[in-house]
C-alpha cells in the first residue's frame, strides 16, 4: 500500500468515547485500525514481550483509523468526521496521512463527475456542463464541508426531497454541511430554506454554495441542532437531517415543535443496525413513519409529525 494511493485517516480520543467513534467511522468504511492500550499490563511478562513504546502509552487514549483512496475527496470524509463528532460533542483529534494537506482540494478532483439524481444533477462548481431541457443542476463546491452528492446519504435525502417537495413548502436543513440539500429544495421549488451547521467553516462554505448559485430563498447559520433555529417566520413544512442515529434520536423529541401540522421530516446518516432505534423514538415523539429509502445499509426514514 503506497502513500500516493492510500490516505490513512486516524481519530484520536479517550476511550470513554471508543465505541461511539468506531460506530462514527464505520459510517464510512467497516475496515477499522483500533489502538487501544487500556488492557495491556505494564508489569510480568507483558513487559518482556510488548514494545517499550505500547507499555509507556497513555491507557486512556486510543486512536481508530481507516484508508482511504487518494482519489476520494479526503477533506468531505474529514468534514463529516468533524461535523458528526462536534454534533455528538465528543472531543477527537482528526488527522490524515500519506498525502499533503494542500493537494487535497485538487487530487480527487479528477475523480467528481456529474452525478444524476431524478430531476436535479450534481455538477462539479469547476466542470463544464450543458444541461438538458428541464434539467435543473447545482454547481458544488464542497470545499471543507461535507456534501458533494457522492455519499448515500446525501443522495438518499436529494431522491426523497424529490417526492416531498410540491412547491411553496419551508425547508429546515439541520447539519447543512456544503449546503446541497438546502439547494436541492430550492430547486424543486421550496419557497424558503433555513439551513444550519454547528462546524462555523461548514457554514461559510455553504453560504459560497448559495451565493454562487445565486439562491435568494436560502439562509445559512451556526447552531447547534435546534438551538439557534429561528421561528419568526413560522414553521417548517420540511425537516432534513442527514447527521447520525444518536443525534436523531436526540432530536426527535423536540422537532415537532419545529414543524407544521403534518409536517414531513427527512432523517439519513442511519446505519441499518441503527434503524430501529431511530424507528422506535420517531414513534415515541408522536411521528408516523412514511416510507424509507435504503443504499448500501445506509436508511433514509420519512416520518409525518
Amino acid at each position: 500500500m503506497k502513500n500516493n494511493e492510500w490516505i490513512k485517516l486516524t481519530v484520536r480520543t479517550t476511550h470513554r468515547y471508543l465505541d461511539t467513534v468506531c460506530a462514527v467511522m464505520s459510517m464510512l468504511d467497516n475496515g477499522l485500525q483500533i489502538e487501544d492500550y487500556s488492557d495491556i499490563s505494564l508489569s510480568g511478562v507483558y513487559g518482556d514481550l510488548i514494545d517499550e513504546s505500547i507499555l509507556n502509552a497513555d491507557p486512556d487514549r486510543v486512536s481508530v483509523s481507516l484508508f482511504v483512496p487518494a482519489e476520494k475527496n479526503i477533506s468531505e470524509y474529514t468534514a463529516f468526521l468533524r461535523e458528526r463528532f462536534g454534533t455528538l460533542q465528543i472531543p477527537v483529534t482528526v488527522e490524515t496521512e500519506g498525502i499533503r494537506e494542500e493537494d487535497w482540494a485538487e487530487n480527487w478532483k479528477q475523480y467528481y463527475k456529474p452525478i444524476p439524481l431524478g430531476k436535479i444533477t450534481v455538477v462539479p462548481a469547476w466542470e463544464q456542463y450543458t444541461p438538458a431541457p428541464g434539467e435543473k443542476i447545482i454547481r458544488m463546491d464542497p470545499g471543507m464541508a461535507f456534501g458533494t452528492g457522492t455519499h448515500e446519504t446525501t443522495r438518499l435525502v436529494m431522491e426523497l426531497l424529490q417526492d416531498e417537495i410540491h412547491g411553496g413548502e419551508r425547508v429546515l436543513d439541520l447539519g447543512c454541511g456544503s449546503g446541497i440539500l438546502s439547494l436541492c429544495a430550492s430547486k424543486l421549488g421550496a419557497s424558503f430554506c433555513a439551513a444550519y451547521d454547528i462546524d462555523p467553516a461548514a457554514v461559510q462554505v455553504a453560504r459560497e454554495n448559495i451565493a454562487a448559485d445565486g439562491a435568494d430563498n436560502i439562509v445559512c447559520g451556526v447552531s447547534d441542532l435546534l438551538r439557534s433555529v429561528d421561528l419568526s417566520g413560522g414553521a417548517y413544512d420540511v425537516v432534513v437531517a442527514n447527521i447520525v442515529a444518536d443525534v436523531i434520536v436526540r432530536l426527535l423529541p423536540d422537532v415537532g415543535r419545529y414543524m407544521t401540522p403534518g409536517g414531513r421530516m427527512i432523517a439519513s446518516g442511519i446505519i441499518g443496525c441503527r434503524a430501529q432505534q431511530v424507528r422506535d423514538a420517531a414513534r415515541q415523539a408522536g411521528m408516523r413513519i412514511v416510507c424509507e429509502r435504503e443504499e448500501n445499509d445506509w436508511l433514509a426514514i420519512v416520518m409525518q409529525r
